[in-house]
């Protein structure tokens, strides 16, 4: 499939300016419907939340299911803005809650890991066999986007043929490489975010569930390769945050991905560095069109706003690339 991104014109430059912006912007969606809650058993402890904008025939609609970043939740302002752009294209939304988040720590027993494609597979498999959904695409922010890469590399040739299309923005395609980013000292700031969250999330945690997670290793924890190494990676199996972060990694995977695939990621990004998807294994795939961009920062991408035109540039490429793949199925089937 030939696509062609539209050229991203930034609103102003600087990795850090984009990324701080786009995070404390406030947005309004007025067109958007309230969400229906639906609730998803992936496993005997486990259920999710999605946040979900049904088409009134959604079985002949395409849908599109959404995942956030670390410690973002479904009502992050990314996942709400291409909600509303889908939604005004005619397509189903789930704006998918990742286990634990978005305050839904009390609904599954263990804890959730960047590797964890699991939830989104079974997502995708019900709104195939329950709700007729014949076209699907899958976007992912950040964590969502590794996931989201993660999750079309692991199916390979099995890839259900309603998965239209994968797209992801920012995705830390590298998991070790971008913890090591993350401790530089210019990006302290994001570091302490994501820890206080990771903390606070982890006490709600041992709250809903007592006796199930020691909090006396939490007091130590000063970074987010610290809380991977106390919780998170010996809670999944993986030998310690070493491990976890090569195995949960899409770039481990990314070469067996066969169905079309857009990633837009940009060389400013603070923590989550180009080099590896400059790597083969991406740029050799002819299935993935990536987009490096000088300029847009970690999850942002700000254009200057133009009529009906937000200016979210991300946003607008994921619809436009996801029209386009299921478009070009249709004229190859």
């Amino acid at each position: 499939m030939t696509f062609a991104p539209s050229v991203y014109q930034p609103l102003f430059t600087g990795g850090h300016r984009q990324t701080l912006y786009a995070w404390a912007r406030r947005r309004r969606f007025p067109r958007l419907p309230q969400a229906e809650p639906r609730y998803f058993d992936v496993a005997p402890d486990a259920r999710v939340l999605g946040h979900c904008h049904w088409q009134a025939d959604r079985g002949s609609r395409p849908a599109i299911i959404l995942l956030h970043g670390l410690e973002g939740s479904s009502h992050a302002h990314y996942m709400a803005g291409i909600s509303d752009k889908a939604w005004a294209a005619g397509w189903n939304v789930v704006r998918l809650n990742q286990r634990n988040c978005g305050h839904t720590e009390h609904l599954t027993r263990g804890l959730y890991h960047s590797g964890l494609t699991h939830d989104a597979l079974f997502v995708m498999r019900e709104l195939i066999e329950r709700d007729g959904v014949r076209s699907i695409a899958i976007a992912g922010y950040s964590l969502g986007g590794n996931l989201a890469l993660k999750l079309a590399g692991d199916l390979g040739e099995s890839a259900p043929a309603e998965l239209a299309t994968i797209c992801a923005v920012s995705p830390t395609l590298d998991l070790a490489r971008c913890v090591d980013a993350l401790e530089r000292r210019s990006n302290v700031v994001y570091q302490w975010n994501f820890v206080r969250n990771l903390k606070a999330r982890m006490r709600r945690k041992a709250a809903a569930f007592p006796g199930d997670f020691s909090l006396e290793p939490l007091r130590r924890v000063r970074t987010v390769r610290g809380f991977d190494e106390a919780y998170t990676a010996p809670h999944h199996g993986f030998r310690d945050a070493t491990d976890y972060y090569h195995r949960a990694s899409a770039l481990r995977v990314i070469g067996r991905i066969r169905v079309p695939t857009l990633i837009l990621t940009a060389e400013d990004d603070p923590f989550v560095p180009d080099s590896p998807f400059r790597e083969p294994a991406v740029t050799g795939n002819p299935h993935v069109t990536l987009v490096i961009t000088p300029h847009g920062g970690h999850c942002a991408y700000l254009e200057r706003a133009d009529g009906g035109y937000d200016g979210y540039w991300a946003e607008r490429e994921i619809l436009r690339f996801a029209h386009h793949a299921i478009a070009d199925r249709a004229i190859h089937r």
